[in-house]
Order: C-alpha cells, then sequence, then structure tokens
C-alpha cells in the first residue's frame, strides 16, 4: 500500500473518478497547468485533457455559479477555492443556489458539486489565509460539510463527495497538507510517510459521508475534534495522562450523532476542540447537541477549546492556535468539575 501526503492523496481521489467518470471536471484559480497553488491538481490537465482540468478567472462567485450550471445539467464538477478565506464572493451562490435546487425544484435536479477549499491556520497566512468557516456551512439546509485529518480520509471522503448528488464542502487543513501536526510547532515536522493513517490505498474506495470514527478508545472524556485538532487532542491526551476517547466527527453535516451520544454517556464528559473562533463556532453546535442527548450522563459541563474572538495574528499564530498545552488544561479541568 502506498504512502501518500494528503496533497497526493487528494490528486489521487480526483484523477481516480476523473478516469471513471467523464463528467467530472476539475477547475479554479491556477488548477490547470500551473496544478494548483498547493499543487492538488498538478498533472491532472496533462493526464485529462484541457477541457476537463483547467484554469478559471479570479472570481469565486463565477466559478461556484459556473460549477452550479454544470451540476445541473448532467456534470459533476470538483472546484477550488484557493483558500476559505476567499469563498465570502460565492456563499451567496451556495447557500441560496447550490443549497436550495433540489427542494425548490421538488427533486426534479441535484446539484453534484465538490468545493474544495485549504482552511485553517499554522502556516503563518495571517488574517486573510487562516480562516476556518465550516461554521458558516454547516448553518446551511441542503449541503454536506467535510473535514478531513489524514491522507486516507481524504482520498474516501473526496471520492464519496464527488460522487455524490449533492452539494459538498470539503475543507482541507492545510497544516496537514504534507503531514500531521500536534500542535509543538517547535518540533521537526514528522512526515505522512512515517504515520499509519498515510497509508492510502490504490484505485477507487470511499469512506462513508456522516460517519465519525474514534481515534483513540478511552474511559475518562470524549473530545470531538476535526482536522488538525485531532492529531493536537492526541498530544494534549498523551501529555496530560487523561484517558480519553477522541472521535474525529471527518463529516460535521450531516452529523454522526450515534458514536457521539454513546461514547458521553460512557465517559461522562465531554471536550470539544476546533480552530476557528469560538464565537458561534461550531463547537457551539456540538456542545449543545451533546447537553441535548446526554445531559442526564454529563457528570460535569462541556468545555470548548477554540480561537479566539479575533482576527488570526500573523504575529502571535501560537497564542490563537489552540495547541496541546490549551486542550490538555481542558481535559484536567472537565476532569475536576463534579
Amino acid at each position: 500500500m502506498a504512502r501518500m501526503t494528503m496533497i497526493e492523496a487528494i490528486r489521487d481521489a480526483m484523477d481516480v473518478v476523473m478516469s471513471v467518470n467523464e463528467n467530472v471536471v476539475v477547475f479554479g484559480e491556477d488548477v490547470g497547468y500551473f496544478g494548483g497553488v498547493f499543487r492538488c491538481t498538478q498533472s491532472l490537465q496533462e493526464k485529462h485533457g484541457k477541457h476537463r482540468c483547467f484554469d478559471a478567472p479570479i472570481n469565486e462567485s463565477g466559478i461556484v455559479g459556473t460549477a452550479i450550471g454544470m451540476a445541473v445539467n448532467g456534470l459533476r464538477p470538483c472546484v477550488e477555492i484557493q483558500f476559505a478565506d476567499y469563498m465570502y464572493p460565492a456563499y451567496d451562490q451556495i447557500s441560496q443556489e447550490a443549497s436550495r435546487i433540489r427542494y425548490r425544484s421538488n427533486g426534479e435536479f441535484t446539484v453534484p458539486m465538490t468545493v474544495r477549499m485549504p482552511t485553517g491556520g499554522g502556516i503563518f497566512g495571517g488574517q486573510t489565509h487562516s480562516q476556518s468557516p465550516e461554521a458558516l456551512f454547516t448553518h446551511i439546509c441542503g449541503i454536506k460539510t467535510v473535514v478531513p485529518s489524514n491522507p486516507y480520509d481524504a482520498k474516501g471522503l473526496l471520492i464519496a463527495a464527488i460522487e455524490d448528488d449533492d452539494p459538498v464542502i470539503f475543507l482541507e487543513p492545510k497544516r496537514l497538507y504534507n503531514g500531521p501536526f500536534d500542535g509543538h510547532h517547535d518540533r521537526p515536522i514528522i512526515p505522512w510517510s512515517k504515520h499509519p493513517l498515510g497509508e492510502t490505498p490504490d484505485g477507487h474506495y470511499t469512506v462513508p459521508l456522516g460517519k465519525a470514527v474514534i481515534r483513540r478508545v478511552g474511559q475518562d472524556v470524549t473530545v470531538l475534534a476535526y482536522g488538525t485538532m485531532v492529531h493536537v487532542a492526541e498530544a494534549a491526551t498523551e501529555e496530560t495522562g487523561v484517558d480519553a476517547e477522541i472521535i474525529d466527527l471527518r463529516t460535521l453535516a450531516p452529523l454522526d450523532l450515534d458514536t457521539i451520544e454513546e461514547s458521553v454517556r460512557k465517559t461522562g464528559r465531554c471536550v470539544v476542540v476546533h480552530e476557528a473562533t469560538r464565537t458561534s463556532g461550531y463547537g457551539a453546535e456540538l456542545s449543545a447537541i451533546v447537553q441535548e442527548n446526554c445531559f442526564y450522563a454529563l457528570e460535569a459541563p462541556v468545555t470548548r477549546v477554540t480561537g479566539w474572538d479575533t482576527p488570526y495574528p500573523h504575529a502571535q499564530e501560537w497564542a490563537y492556535f489552540p495547541g496541546p498545552a490549551r486542550v490538555g488544561a481542558a481535559l484536567k479541568r472537565v476532569m475536576e468539575a463534579s
């Protein structure tokens, strides 16, 4: 089994579906000849032709609007927004058009469209290249929102997204592109080639949308995380000695409530971790869901560890980033509460 970076796994996913389905097209800013700013689409144009992998103008609303038109007419576009921070001009197309067409047409039309976006910080991208806008998408009825944490899942989830008959927002934590990241920025980078989840099968396989996975079995507290924060939570658990059960949500909408409920009822405690700003972040929804569904099992209040309610600071990157020290402190705090 090959070991891939997340970049290679994402590229391979697009290559696999383009090879078996001629209706799949890939486009966006610099994704054709250049292969994308992170090289996720490198060589796809050379292999599949300029009519199936091509460059688009610097116009996010135009990219998504064109993809919607393609999708309702039988194609399966997989488009790239160069950074998630740039998606706002396309938000109207996503929230008012792509997400509504199945409902508005009484099922006559669907929008089998995938929108890929690099998300999150940890690369000194500053306020306009580090945002985590996942909550803005989970708020919208009619679209699915996916955040992988490793190459194996990234490939399987992306194939599942492209083959899905409804629009999918596919957020790629850019700090994980070349290796897992546990929040210790001052330590050497570990490549995916040395991580078990870097092992990525050749050919076609899918990871089901809407299904979480338990990354670490534990008895003391349930940690709900996704993307980069899965690896941060693992580091915090190891460093504190708290026997945490870590759930990698993978898909934020639809959410795997069964896995969450079963775990929280077992542990009686819950910590929610995400990189996005705190107020109205996705962690608030998770906290409410746990409280509503597991109230009588809880031994302590649900605790959130998040980014701060400020723009992502370039100079204070690691003060903003929810690292293992902050997550570890939350684990200890929730264990002491009663």
